[in-house]
C-alpha cells in the first residue's frame, strides 16, 4: 500500500500530456519527445470501445480542469471539425495547458496534397498506410473506406495549410508558434505552439524533439 502511494506521488509528478482522439494509439505512437518515461499520458477520444482515460470531444473537454495538463497532443483530428468549430477546439487545448504548456498539432497539408489533384491523380492512390491504399480524396474528405462502413465522424470537413494552420494557432492566442510542411511522400503538417512565451530557439528545441523531421519556420505572436 506504502509503495502503491510513493508510485502515485512519483506519477503525479511527473509531467503529463493529453493525447486528444487517440483512438487505440498510445504513447508511442506519438512523439520521440512523449514517448518516454518521463512523460505520463492522459488519452481521451470520443469512441469508449477504445478504452480511453477520458471520454470526451475536442470541442468540450470539461473533464479536465484548467491548467491541468503540460501538453497537448493531437494528431489528424482537426480536420474532422467544421471551419467553425476549430477556434472552440484550440481554446480547449489552450485552457486545460498549464501556463509554460504548449500543443503539437499534426494534419493533412492540402497544399502538398492539392499538387497532386492538379497533375489529375485525385483517385491515384499516393501511398499506403495500415488502413489501405490512400488517394488524394481520402486526405481531403475522409478515407473512403471507413465511411463507407458508416464511420461518418471520420469525414474531413476543413482544411489547412502551413501559413494557415500557423495563422489559426496565432489567432487562437497562442503566443509561440512553430510548423514544417513535410510534402511528399507524407503530405502532412506539424505545428508547435505555446501557451506562453518562448523565444525563437526554445520553439525550435521543442520542434526538433517533438517533429518527426525537418526545421520548422516559427514565428512569435503578436
Amino acid at each position: 500500500m506504502v509503495r502503491q502511494r510513493a508510485r502515485n506521488d512519483e506519477d503525479s509528478l511527473m509531467p503529463k500530456f493529453l493525447h486528444v482522439g487517440c483512438g487505440t494509439k498510445n504513447k508511442s505512437r506519438t512523439t520521440a519527445g512523449f514517448n518516454t518515461v518521463e512523460w505520463t499520458e492522459l488519452r481521451l477520444d470520443i469512441d469508449k470501445a477504445v478504452q480511453p482515460d477520458i471520454v470526451g470531444t475536442m470541442t468540450d473537454m470539461a473533464a479536465l480542469g484548467d491548467g491541468s495538463v503540460d501538453a497537448v497532443y493531437s494528431s489528424h483530428n482537426i480536420e474532422h471539425l467544421y471551419p467553425h468549430e476549430v477556434p472552440i477546439a484550440l481554446s480547449e487545448f489552450l485552457r486545460v495547458l498549464k501556463p509554460d504548456g504548449f500543443l503539437v498539432i499534426t494534419c493533412p497539408d492540402l497544399q502538398s496534397v492539392a499538387r497532386m489533384v492538379a497533375e489529375d491523380k485525385l483517385t491515384d492512390t499516393i501511398y499506403t498506410s495500415p488502413a489501405g491504399p490512400i488517394a488524394p480524396i481520402d486526405i481531403l474528405y475522409g478515407h473512403r473506406p471507413q465511411l463507407a462502413r458508416g464511420n461518418l465522424f471520420m469525414a474531413h470537413r476543413c482544411g489547412f495549410t502551413q501559413k494557415v494552420l500557423l495563422a489559426t494557432l496565432r489567432a487562437s492566442r497562442f503566443q509561440g508558434v512553430a510548423a514544417t510542411a513535410r510534402g511528399k511522400p507524407h503530405f502532412d503538417l506539424w505545428a508547435i505552439a505555446s501557451k506562453g512565451v518562448r523565444s525563437d530557439k526554445e520553439m525550435r528545441e521543442l520542434a526538433a524533439t517533438h517533429f518527426p523531421d525537418q526545421p520548422a519556420r516559427s514565428g512569435v505572436a503578436d
